[in-house]
């Protein structure tokens, strides 16, 4: 396990505070989701939206990419709410961390969080936690 600090970002779209947490070992990857594709923690930030607390687990999906990737999104959809059951859940617990919203993103390139690059493909899926599983917000 690897401890990641580092300055604060600001999302200028929401207003929003965004931190980077501690995160597991990022070269490790996760191939045991639905869809079958290969995908690699790249951060989890918390931030607040509103009155909400947000955890973010972003990852990278080489295989969405638009220009050689073959993964879709419907190809893709199962695994957000495997990650957020499987994976987010897990490491909520493992760092003793609350949250009202989990939302799970995966980009086929990094990208710095609030900024935008029009070249990424990037899917994203936000969660609430309700009787101990994840309940998509269908926002």
């Amino acid at each position: 396990m690897r401890q990641r600090w580092s300055r604060v970002r600001g999302c200028v779209a929401a207003c929003l505070m965004a931190s980077p947490l501690v995160a597991q070992d990022q070269s490790q990857a996760i191939r045991d989701v639905p869809s079958g594709q290969s995908l690699r923690l790249s951060e989890v930030l918390i931030d607040t939206v509103g009155s909400d607390s947000w955890l973010r687990f972003r990852f990278l999906a080489p295989q969405i990419a638009r220009d050689g990737g073959d993964m879709t999104y419907s190809a893709a959809e199962a695994d957000f709410l495997y990650l957020c059951d499987r994976f987010a859940r897990q490491y909520i617990d493992e760092f003793e961390l609350e949250t009202d919203v989990i939302a799970i993103s995966m980009m086929d390139r990094p990208v710095p969080f609030g900024q935008s690059d029009a070249q990424a493909t990037q899917f994203f899926e936000v969660f609430r936690i309700a009787d101990d599983s994840c309940v998509w917000e269908g926002l």
